[in-house]
């Protein structure tokens, strides 16, 4: 398993899941650069994400929707506030629940950097605007679902590697 880190910080309001990958760091950035391989692992297994506009530039959106196993389709949007590529991504998060009604609005900071020769190390640090919010997100198992989502990157990683 990639994941090897689950933090929850009541008191900075965030949820940090980090992951090591036998990758380069260009390797890792292109997982959020190419919408094509983040739908293949954004979201967990069960809710699989589509992605319809892709622009990883400041000041630009990125709208998905994600597909739950009963055909429920909410949909989200990352503002992108700063990106500096391979390394960093900070994005504002806006998504609605299943029935449409919107979620509080989170920061997710992503940090991408090498630990060793070819491994690399991927940090997604999501930031809640309340207590409340973090509540909320953990009983729907947002932690557990960010853990699902970047433990599928190994096999996109590896099926890339056979195709070299």
């Amino acid at each position: 398993m990639t994941v090897t880190a689950v933090r929850k910080d009541p008191q900075r309001l965030t949820l940090t899941v980090e992951a090591e990958f036998d990758a380069s760091v260009e390797r890792i950035w292109q997982l959020w650069a190419d919408p094509r391989k983040l739908e293949r692992w954004w979201g967990p297994p069960t809710y699989p994400a589509t992605f319809t506009k892709h622009d990883l530039a400041p000041g630009s959106r990125i709208e998905y929707h994600m597909t739950g196993p009963a055909g429920d389709q909410p949909h989200g949007y990352w503002d992108v506030r700063e990106v500096e590529p391979p390394r960093r991504i900070v994005l504002r998060d806006c998504c609605d629940n299943s029935d449409g009604t919107p979620r509080p609005i989170n920061t997710i900071r992503v940090g991408i950097e090498e630990v060793a020769q070819r491994r690399t190390r991927m940090s997604i640090e999501v930031e809640f605007p309340s207590t409340e919010a973090m509540e909320q997100a953990l009983a729907m198992g947002t932690d557990e679902g960010l853990s699902q989502a970047a433990s599928q990157i190994d096999a996109i990683l590896a099926e890339e590697a056979i195709r070299r």
